[in-house]
């Protein structure tokens, strides 16, 4: 109980607010490893096949045999890697670090990547530089997965936030899922393994923008399409500068 304003009080609420989260922390785990277990079953599955038909397959097969294995090896690498990341970040809730990003430089190295077009005006924001690429490259990897050839990047900045827009051409997100796409390992129906991803990129993008108090969201993009914002609440970052010499006596 937290009744009273004692001392006894103070640490009761403390811990439950512990207690809480621990048992948060345990949830998301669970249901973690619950649906990565789901999802290794697929690649491990195909790799097996693969494997047994090696020894008895025709030469001209073998390559094809090959490719197989070598896909179902990288996803399975990244479905790892993007599990191991989603846990630390639910373990987590400051950033492990901080510097100063170039956001519209950030959001061009990534774009070319993905040959996208890339628009606005240098933003310096403070923030994990490596998380945030993260964020950039993923959206950007689901826009040129599900939208097709036309994807670009807006860094646009008021007073008191920062947006980056990375817009596609595609088919779009029904509104009745443009909040659960958000979700570890949710995928739009009728959208296959084929299409690659392992379903965790835009959930990774939602953690990412929400250590930095920041957010994310996807609406109707006019012309068809989507568009895909993420806002970051805006902070006075400034390069960071050699430090001076202190004067004598001080």
């Amino acid at each position: 109980a937290e009744d009273g304003r004692d001392e006894v009080a103070a640490v009761a609420a403390s811990f439950n607010q512990a207690a809480g989260r621990v048992e948060a922390l345990l949830r998301s785990h669970q249901s973690l490893l619950a649906n990565a277990s789901h999802e290794l079953r697929s690649p491990l599955a195909r790799l097996k096949m693969a494997v047994s038909l090696m020894d008895e397959a025709a030469p001209e097969q073998r390559a094809a045999l090959k490719r197989e294995i070598d896909a179902n090896i990288g996803e399975l690498d990244a479905l790892v890697e993007e599990v191991l990341l989603a846990s630390r970040l639910d373990a987590t809730e400051a950033l492990d670090r901080t510097a100063t990003v170039d956001l519209l430089a950030l959001a061009a190295e990534e774009a070319s990547r993905v040959d996208a077009e890339v628009q606005g005006e240098p933003v310096l924001f403070a923030g994990d530089e490596r998380l945030l690429r993260r964020a950039l490259r993923n959206l950007l990897e689901n826009a040129r997965r599900y939208g097709g050839d036309d994807v670009t990047v807006q860094v646009r900045s008021t007073p008191n936030q920062v947006e980056v827009w990375v817009s596609d051409r595609g088919p779009g997100v029904p509104e009745a899922h443009r909040e659960r796409i958000f979700e570890a390992f949710f995928r739009l129906p009728g959208h296959a393994e084929r299409a690659g991803g392992v379903g965790l990129g835009l959930s990774l993008v939602r953690q990412i923008a929400q250590r930095h108090g920041g957010r994310v969201h996807c609406e109707a993009r006019p012309g068809g399409g989507s568009c895909f914002v993420l806002t970051l609440p805006r902070f006075s970052a400034r390069p960071t500068a050699a430090a001076s010499p202190t004067p004598a006596g001080r």
